[in-house]
């Protein structure tokens, strides 16, 4: 399987967004749509910072 897991990036750690993301698209005014393998969508504002393919892993910075 090619699914991840995004993670918020944040001053103490990371926050689990959602696990089995399986699409990720850019929106509008700095938005990201976290898509996971059962059609569950996320919106979030923010910027990837790494996305890491062999440990399954996304990092994404607030922009709030």
């Amino acid at each position: 399987m090619c699914e991840a897991s995004a993670y918020l990036v944040k001053a103490d750690g990371e926050e689990l967004l959602m696990e089995g993301v399986e699409l990720l698209e850019k929106g509008k005014n700095g938005t990201l749509t976290l898509v996971d393998l059962f059609g569950e969508r996320k919106e979030v504002k923010g910027t990837v910072k790494v996305l890491s393919l062999v440990e399954h892993k996304i990092l994404i910075e607030s922009k709030a």
